[in-house]
């Protein structure tokens, strides 16, 4: 990273060329939104207005180191797609040290499973590789029976495992958008129950379906069903690894789906994994081996690949994915050391010795620090990094995702690639804004007790501000298929 800093400076990134000025009504109607926002929601507002050269257009506070929020992972994208290249894959793989039993179809030695924090592993979109797979391809070569109870390991030989950030606020832990993160990752490390009333009053509603499948005896039901048509069921995660749905559900309710964080994400692999190979044909004796293998597996029985980096980058931040923005963190940097290296990748790219210090990668948590200016001097720069080429085409366009409330008011899709932040407190809004004169980058801070209106307030200056606009990057959004939406938002309760 060194290096990158120094081939940054030595082409003078951070000079910068003759700025283009705003005209004169688009200045004044600024000065006119922020005296407006500034009385609406009171606190510290950090903004910058800038060129596409990082030149600064219109600003206020533009140098105050602010909570970010998500808006965290447009760095975070950009560190691990300098490092990983825009085409990398995450394997999941089955691992094998023996022989297969040509006549019984056992597979005879040692056999693992190793994650390697794949976001898109058994995606809730049914995007993602699954477990399945690689079920299919072990009974493909001939394997009809395992033995031995479920080890998962990460790449580097360690156990697979999932905690919560140190960094992150206690009282997130287990919400829907702070799960566990670790290499044991599976369906973003949610499960979702979807349950049906039962035939008449009285009975108990019946569990009818699970994602990923076959977490049905981890699950117990202890609801009841009632007249009418509304639904107050509630999941409790219990210490042993199950899940408790208690409450009422209404005899005509229909289906109702509900949605909490794995608790136990070994129960929950364990679970997914004897069903993937029950539907490919595959007997699971969990019952240790007999015989004792010391050396390591190493030869790859079964293997499935994530999307190109690109593809998983692109969900992460157009649906504020908090997992999976730590996971490509980690994918890039190893298990340790991640915030440091973002933090100096993001320095060396913007030219700046100081103005950020992060703690984690999805901005989840408000030790992070960062100021308006190194966001547009880092947006400003990136682009000639051989790394940058449409990366505006990672974020979400006005209209989607995160952005699906800024689609009014712009001429049309594309004007916006941008990436929204919101925490209690916190509301943050940055990214590039294409206009027929030039694209402008934009960094909205507000730090402050009325976030949701700032939020109101930060889309009327992207709408201020591109009344003229112009798709972009044209080009990129040849290059970058959208993959299709999931269950989950990603970002806060307060989104």
């Amino acid at each position: 990273m060194l290096v990158l800093g120094t081939l940054l400076l030595g082409a003078g990134f951070v000079a910068r060329a003759a700025a283009q000025e705003l005209p004169p009504a688009l200045k004044s109607g600024l000065d006119r939104w922020y005296r407006t926002a500034r009385r609406s929601a009171p606190g510290q507002w950090g903004i910058v207005v800038a060129d596409q050269g990082g030149n600064v257009l219109w600003s206020v506070n533009p140098d105050a180191p602010m909570i970010p929020a998500s808006t965290v992972k447009l760095l975070t994208t950009g560190y691990a797609r300098t490092v990983l290249g825009s085409d990398a894959r995450r394997s999941t793989r089955v691992l094998g040290l023996g022989h297969l039993d040509e006549v019984t179809g056992e597979w005879v030695g040692k056999w693992v499973l190793e994650l390697n924090g794949d976001p898109t592993l058994e995606s809730p979109s049914g995007q993602g590789p699954r477990l399945a797979d690689l079920a299919n391809q072990l009974a493909a070569q001939g394997i009809r029976k395992l033995r031995g109870p479920i080890t998962a390991l990460s790449e580097d030989g360690t156990p697979a495992e999932a905690s919560y950030p140190s960094v992150w606020s206690a009282g997130n832990w287990g919400s829907r958008f702070a799960p566990l993160i670790g290499s044991l990752t599976l369906h973003e490390n949610m499960v979702t129950f979807y349950v049906q009333p039962g035939a008449r009053q009285g009975q108990r509603p019946r569990l009818v379906e699970t994602s990923p499948s076959g977490l049905n005896a981890l699950v117990n039901v202890h609801a009841t069903t009632v007249a009418g048509s509304r639904s107050r069921l509630r999941i409790t995660r219990m210490k042993d690894g199950g899940y408790l749905i208690t409450g009422a559900v209404g005899i005509r309710a229909g289906t109702r789906r509900l949605m909490s964080v794995a608790g136990d994400t070994k129960a929950v692999l364990a679970a997914t994994w004897a069903q993937a190979l029950v539907q490919a044909g595959i007997e699971w004796d969990r019952t240790p081996q007999d015989i004792q293998v010391d050396s390591p597996a190493d030869q790859v029985l079964a293997q499935v690949q994530s999307a190109p980096f690109d593809s998983v980058a692109y969900e992460v931040n157009r649906r504020s994915l908090n997992l999976g923005a730590e996971l490509i963190l980690r994918w890039a940097a190893g298990r340790e050391g991640g915030p440091e290296r973002l933090t100096e990748h993001v320095q060396q790219v913007a030219g700046v010795s100081g103005g950020v210090k992060l703690v984690d990668g999805s901005g989840m948590s408000h030790e992070d620090r960062i100021t308006p200016a190194t966001f547009i001097y880092y947006m400003a720069n990136f682009q000639h990094t051989p790394a940058g080429r449409n990366f505006p085409s990672l974020l979400p366009a006005n209209g989607v995702g995160t952005l699906a409330r800024l689609a009014g008011g712009l001429p049309a899709a594309g004007v916006v690639r941008a990436k929204t932040g919101t925490l209690n407190g916190v509301s943050t809004l940055v990214g590039y804004l294409g206009r027929r004169d030039g694209m402008f980058l934009v960094s909205l801070m507000y730090n402050g007790p009325r976030s949701r209106t700032a939020k109101r307030h930060q889309w009327s200056a992207f709408r201020l501000l591109g009344a003229d606009g112009a798709s972009i990057p044209a080009e990129a959004d040849q290059d970058m298929a959208e993959p299709s939406g999931g269950e989950l938002g990603g970002e806060t309760a307060d989104q």
